[in-house]
């Protein structure tokens, strides 16, 4: 069971790290700048995207695994409310490091499935995944090349 949720966290990963991004940063005139928040439409189709995320991959793997380890079953609660927090007001709630925010959650998940399978974050490879190509679709901001993934 926990080896199946890794697998469907990992397809879940490079979407889920590429709308934290785009909340931090978007495009502008061509250039990659800090998003100010004064788009609300760009902010909610970033949230939408984190919707999505969760709504089509992550739901089902935390139904699964907390059946398997309990202390999983605290990840789909945190990685809501962070979404409901950010959707009435609390930007923070999205990707802030000091915060219960969706991205800190995330990954504290990811941490918790490799010390779970005694995996090594260094040779985590996207090579055997299924799944979409990881680049950003057209008019998308990619992830910025430098930072930790989770």
């Amino acid at each position: 069971v926990v080896e199946g949720a890794y697998r469907r966290f990992r397809t879940l990963n490079k979407p889920v790290l590429g709308a934290c991004s785009r909340w931090q940063v978007k495009e502008v005139a061509g250039r990659l700048v800090r998003n100010d928040h004064t788009d609300p439409a760009y902010d909610e189709k970033v949230l939408n995207d984190l919707d999505d995320a969760l709504a089509d991959g992550a739901v089902p793997l935390f139904r699964r695994l907390p059946e398997a380890l309990a202390r999983f079953g605290r990840y789909g609660p945190l990685l809501a409310t962070a979404l409901e927090r950010a959707r009435a007001g609390e930007r923070d709630y999205v990707t802030k490091p000091v915060l219960p925010s969706f991205h800190t959650v995330w990954f504290e998940l990811h941490e918790d499935l490799l010390a779970t399978l005694g995996l090594d974050r260094a040779t985590e490879s996207d090579d055997d995944l299924p799944g979409p190509d990881p680049a950003p679709p057209p008019g998308r901001v990619p992830a910025p090349a430098a930072g930790p993934e989770v």
